[in-house]
C-alpha cells in the first residue's frame, strides 16, 4: 500500500477528497504503526514514515471515509517511570472524529499482566477494543446560524440525549435515544413551548462503560468517562456508527438552531476513561502516558487524582492543551455548537497543586478568537484540596452556582440561618461575581441537576435510596438539603401531596425569578422521579428515562407559565447589578427588602434565626437594553414565607405605589390567576405557609 510523508498537522485522520493524512502525537514512541481494518476485521499495519515535532504522520492515497483504523506505539515499557508503550495494544486516535464499537473487558485490554503489573501483556487487544473511523467532514448547513442568545435572556435545560427521548410516545421507536430523536418535532415543540433557549447535553463525547458496571448489569449512563474528545458517542446514533453519528449530530444542531435553541455540551477534559494504574490501555496511556496524565512525582506508576475517577489529564503539557483547544474549536467550527459546560473545571486550573485561575488553560481560552465567543460555563470544583472555587473563575466565564442551590434548598426546607445568604442569591450573587468584573448572568442558578435528587425527589425524600446501584449506599451525596414533607417516598396522603406540589412551585419560582441564568433539570417540569436515587450515573433504564405518559400536567403548565412570565419581564433578568440607591426622579431604589411589618429590613432581621418571611421589591424603572436605551417594565413585590404557619405581611406604605395586584400565588389552586385580587399599600396580606406571592404594582 502506498504511503507518503504527509503532514504533522492537523492531527488525526483528515480526508481531502483523494486520500487521508494520518498524524498522531507521541514524544516517547520510537516507532508508530497505523493499523487499517477491512470489513472482515483483517488488519494491515503500516509504519508511519515521518515524525515532526513528536507528531508521527503519513498520507495514504485512496483511503477515505468509512476506513476503520488505530495505532500501535513501539517504545519503552517502564511503569515505574510512567512509560507504557506496548505494541500489542491497538490504540484509538485521540483526534478520531468517529469511533465504532465497545470494549470487551478481557485481560487483553490491559497493557500489563494482571498477575504482574510490571510485565507487558503479550496478547493482541485488537479483537476487544473500538476502532477509529475516517469521516467525510462535508455537511449542508444551509442557512444555519447560531442563535447567539444574550446571556441574560438564556434559559438552560440540562438533559440527556437518551433519557429525554427514550420513552416519548411521539418519537418513532427507531429514533428514541438518539440525536435524531432529540431533533424530532415532538421534542423541539416541547422545548419551545416550555420556553427553553438552550439545551445543555450530558456528555456526548465518545465514552466507555466501566467493566465493573457491566458485570452488575449496569452501564455508564451519564457518560462522564470520555475516551474521544472529537467523536459523538456512537450509541446515540440511529444512522449507524460507521461515521453516521457525525452527520446525525450536525442535523440535530441544525434543527435546534432553526427553533432558536442553542446547544451546550457538557465536556469532560479533566480525565479519561482509562482509569488508574489498574485500568485498560485504550488510547492516551499507550501513546504517551507521562504526557497525557498527571503522575505522582515520587512514584510515576501512579496518577494524581483530582477527579475521583483514577486519573487527571495533564493540562500542563502543551500537547494536551493543544488537544483540548483543538477539540473545542472543532465542536464550534465544524459541529456548530454554542457553548460548553466544563465538568470539574477546577481540575483544569491546576498548574502544580494549587488551583490557579490564571493557568495556561484559561490564558488560551482568553486569547482564542473562536472559543472565547461562545458560552463558557464552569463546574467550579473538583475533589482535590482547595478544589471548591465558586466565584473564582475568570471574566467571560459563568459558573454553576452551588451556593444558590444550597441556600434556596435550605430556605424552603425551613433552615432559618439561610436567610441572610438568600438575599445575595436572589439578587444575582454579587458577593461572588461583582468584584471579578462579571455580570449577574455569570451565575448559573440551579436547584437540581443530573447529580442529585430530581425536583420531585427533593420534595419526597429525606434520604437517598441508591440500592439499585449495588454499592451498599456508599455512593451519592448523603447531605441533600431535601425534605420529604412528612412522608418518605410515595404516599396517597392528599395533604402531603399538596404540600409537595407547593414546594416544587416555590423552588421553581425562586429559580426563575432570581437574577442570573436559570437552569432547569430536564424532566423536573413533568415531575420526573428516580425513586429516591440521587446518583443515577449507572441507571440506563426507566429509572432515569423521562416518563412522558406519567407526566404531571399541572406542574408542566405551571412551569411553562412561569418561564413565560420571566421572559416577558426583564426586571427578573437584569444585565447589570442593582445599585441599591434611588432612581432619578423616582424616590425609590432599584431594589429594596422588607420585613413582614412592611418596614425595610434591618441587620437584626437579616440575622434573626427564626426569621423565615421576606419581601423583595424590584423596580422596573431602572433597566437598560443592549443598546443602552432605557427599558420599561412593571415593578414587583416578591413575598416569600418558608414558615410552617401562615404569616401576615403588611405591604409597604404608598411610596412604592398605591396598590398591588397578585399575579402569582404558589399556594393557590390556580397559581397564575386570570385576574388577581388587588391590595392597597399599607394593608396586610395573608401568606399561606410555605408559599410565594408575587404582586405587580398598579392593579
Amino acid at each position: 500500500m502506498k504511503v507518503w510523508a504527509g503532514q504533522p498537522y492537523p492531527l488525526g485522520a483528515m480526508w481531502d477528497g483523494l486520500g487521508t493524512n494520518f498524524a498522531v502525537f507521541s514524544e516517547v514512541a520510537e516507532r508508530a504503526e497505523l493499523c487499517l481494518f477491512d470489513e472482515s476485521g483483517r488488519e494491515t499495519r503500516i509504519d508511519l514514515p515521518e515524525v515532526t515535532g513528536y507528531a508521527w504522520h503519513g498520507y495514504l492515497p485512496d483511503v477515505g471515509p468509512g476506513q476503520r483504523y488505530g495505532f500501535r506505539a513501539h517504545g519503552p515499557w517502564d511503569p515505574a517511570s510512567g512509560r507504557h508503550c506496548n505494541p500489542q495494544m491497538l490504540l484509538l486516535d485521540p483526534y478520531a472524529r468517529a469511533i465504532e464499537g465497545d470494549i470487551r473487558w478481557e485481560p487483553a485490554v490491559f497493557a500489563q499482566r494482571l498477575d504482574d503489573p510490571n510485565a507487558q501483556d503479550a496478547t493482541d487487544s485488537a479483537p476487544f477494543v473500538p476502532r477509529s473511523i475516517v469521516v467525510d467532514p462535508h455537511f449542508d448547513w444551509g442557512d444555519d446560524r447560531r442563535p447567539n442568545r444574550p446571556e441574560n435572556e438564556t434559559v438552560i435545560y440540562e438533559t440527556h440525549v437518551k433519557g429525554l427521548t427514550m420513552r416519548h410516545p411521539d418519537v418513532p421507536p427507531e429514533l428514541r435515544g438518539t440525536y435524531a430523536g432529540l431533533a424530532h418535532p415532538a421534542i423541539i415543540q416541547h422545548l419551545v413551548e416550555l420556553g427553553i433557549t438552550a439545551v445543555e447535553l450530558l456528555p456526548i463525547h465518545e465514552f466507555v462503560h466501566d467493566g465493573h458496571l457491566l458485570e452488575r448489569g449496569l452501564r455508564n449512563y451519564w457518560g462522564y468517562n470520555s475516551i474521544g474528545f472529537f467523536a459523538p458517542h456512537h450509541e446515540y446514533s440511529s444512522s449507524g456508527a460507521g461515521g453516521g453519528q457525525v452527520t446525525e449530530f450536525k442535523a440535530m444542531v441544525k434543527a435546534l438552531h432553526a427553533a432558536g435553541i442553542e446547544v451546550i455540551l457538557d465536556v469532560v477534559y479533566n480525565h479519561t476513561g482509562e482509569g488508574n494504574h489498574h485500568g485498560p490501555t485504550l488510547c492516551f496511556r499507550g501513546l504517551d502516558n507521562a504526557a497525557y496524565y498527571r503522575l505522582v512525582p515520587d512514584d510515576r506508576r501512579y496518577y494524581m487524582d483530582y477527579t475521583g475517577t483514577g486519573n487527571t489529564l495533564n493540562v500542563r503539557n502543551p500537547h494536551v492543551l493543544q488537544l483540548i483547544m483543538d477539540s473545542l474549536r472543532y465542536w464550534i467550527e465544524d459541529m456548530h455548537v454554542d457553548g460548553f459546560r466544563f465538568d470539574l473545571a477546577a481540575a483544569l486550573a491546576r498548574e502544580l497543586h494549587e488551583v490557579d485561575r490564571l493557568s495556561a488553560f484559561f490564558d488560551l481560552i482568553q486569547q482564542d478568537p473562536t472559543v472565547r465567543q461562545v458560552k463558557l460555563i464552569a463546574e467550579p470544583w473538583d475533589v482535590g484540596d482547595g478544589g471548591y472555587q465558586v466565584g473564582n473563575f475568570p471574566v467571560h466565564w459563568a459558573e454553576w452556582n452551588g451556593r444558590f442551590r444550597d441556600t434556596v434548598r435550605d430556605f424552603w426546607r425551613g433552615v432559618p440561618e439561610s436567610l441572610s445568604d438568600l438575599g445575595y442569591r436572589l439578587a444575582g450573587s454579587s458577593d461572588l461575581y461583582l468584584t471579578t468584573g462579571r455580570r449577574p448572568y455569570a451565575s448559573i442558578n440551579l436547584v437540581t441537576a443530573h447529580d442529585g435528587f430530581s425536583l420531585a425527589d427533593l420534595t419526597s425524600y429525606d434520604h437517598k435510596h441508591n440500592e439499585a446501584n449495588g454499592e451498599g449506599e456508599q455512593d451519592g451525596e448523603s447531605h441533600n438539603r431535601s425534605w420529604n414533607c412528612g412522608v418518605e417516598g410515595p404516599t396517597d396522603d392528599p395533604a402531603v401531596l399538596e404540600l409537595r406540589a407547593r414546594q416544587r412551585r416555590n423552588l421553581l419560582t425562586t429559580l426563575f425569578l432570581s437574577q442570573g441564568v436559570p437552569m432547569l433539570l430536564g424532566g423536573d417540569e413533568i415531575g420526573r422521579t428516580q425513586q429516591g436515587n440521587n446518583n443515577g450515573y449507572c441507571q440506563d433504564n426507566e429509572l432515569s428515562w423521562y416518563d412522558w405518559e406519567g407526566a404531571d400536567a399541572d406542574l408542566l403548565d405551571f412551569t411553562r407559565r412561569l418561564i413565560r412570565f420571566q421572559r416577558e419581564h426583564p426586571v427578573f433578568r437584569r444585565r447589570r447589578w442593582f445599585l441599591g440607591r434611588p432612581i432619578h426622579g423616582a424616590g425609590v431604589g432599584d431594589i429594596a427588602w422588607y420585613s413582614p411589618e412592611g418596614l425595610p429590613m434591618s441587620d437584626h432581621d437579616w440575622g434573626g434565626r427564626a426569621f423565615s418571611v421576606l419581601g423583595l421589591f424590584l423596580s422596573g424603572d431602572a433597566l437598560k437594553g443592549l443598546d443602552g436605551e432605557p427599558v420599561r417594565d412593571d415593578s414587583f413585590l416578591l413575598l416569600m414565607n418558608a414558615h410552617w404557619e401562615d404569616a401576615r405581611f403588611r405591604l409597604p406604605d404608598g411610596h412604592l405605589g398605591p396598590r398591588w395586584q397578585v399575579v402569582l400565588d404558589t399556594a393557590a389552586r390556580r397559581p397564575f390567576p386570570t385576574r388577581g385580587r388587588t391590595v392597597a399599600a399599607g394593608r396586610s396580606l395573608t401568606l399561606a405557609s410555605r408559599s410565594t406571592v408575587v404582586l405587580r404594582r398598579g392593579g
